[in-house]
């Protein structure tokens, strides 16, 4: 699979437009790729899936968090489904079958290897597969948690005219890192340096990264110790993935972006998801 960047640590940011990228077909017909960085050794994935109606990813264990944001269309497993502006995360041990009944695109993220059975055909969907033979480690717990993002609390930043809301904060994981979505009313921008790798998806609106146009349906990959300007003169909705907190020179408006300050815990997520409970309710 031909992806267009490699990870590197030389502190700049990168932005993709994934609209002028072509799909890349996987071994299994019906699942396509747009990949912007794609590790098969460590199972690592950023990018957009599609799936064809009809056409499932056939039985798989994560051996990492994988998160993914419904663009749309939905899936099905045996837990049920995952629809439009949904984000479905699986953690270590999630054991599913998923299934689209319609055309679907999802904006994934990959964190860790995924196995498949030794019987079975690996369909090229996900970075890092490989044979292995597993049970389901925990058959109570859900494959994956559900969010409906749109619906969550939106938080300040403490950016003036910046929200964001917490999709996942990671707790339970092993790792301190954060997915949010992030409102930037227009005229707004904030001024940071990240720590440790930062991603964005703009979901929509216009986005400037660093002077460089980030309009909707591009990802914006900031290496660790990147400094950061994000304008939107006209409004901008994104998705972002920090591996770390922000830090803000002297002098510049400074605020809590990515919620290092604030959250809520996904073992509390999983456990209300297990005993049948409404996300957000």
């Amino acid at each position: 699979m031909q992806a267009l960047y490699t990870l590197q640590s030389q502190a700049q940011c990168h932005v993709f437009d994934m609209h002028a990228q072509p799909w890349q077909a996987t071994a299994n017909p019906g699942l396509w790729l747009k990949p912007v960085r794609q590790d098969d050794v460590l199972g690592h994935y950023l990018g957009l899936v599609r799936f064809d109606a009809g056409v499932r990813s056939g039985l798989h264990q994560h051996q990492g968090v994988a998160t993914s944001f419904v663009v749309q269309g939905g899936l099905t497993d045996y837990h049920g489904a995952i629809g439009l502006h949904e984000t479905g995360i699986n953690i270590k041990g999630s054991t599913h079958d998923a299934m689209a009944y319609a055309d679907t695109v999802l904006v994934s993220r990959l964190e860790g290897p995924v196995t498949y059975p030794q019987e079975s055909v690996i369909s090229g969907v996900h970075a890092g597969s490989r044979h292995e033979n597993f049970t389901n480690p925990n058959p109570l717990m859900p494959p994956e948690v559900n969010v409906p993002v749109d619906q969550l609390m939106s938080q300040a930043t403490g950016l003036a005219g910046i929200t964001r809301q917490m999709i996942f904060d990671y707790a339970g994981t092993g790792t301190q890192r954060r997915m949010v979505q992030i409102n930037m009313l227009p005229g707004t921008s904030a001024r940071f340096g990240v720590t440790e790798l930062t991603e964005l998806w703009v979901r929509g609106g216009n986005l400037t990264v660093n002077a460089r146009s980030a309009h909707a349906n591009c990802f914006v990959v900031c290496e660790a110790g990147a400094q950061v300007h994000l304008d939107a003169p006209f409004g901008a909705l994104l998705l972002a993935w920090a591996h770390g907190p922000e830090h803000y020179s002297p002098g510049q408006a400074s605020g809590d972006l990515f919620g290092f300050g604030s959250h809520q815990r996904v073992d509390q997520f999983v456990q209300r998801a297990a005993h049948g409970f409404e996300l957000g309710g």
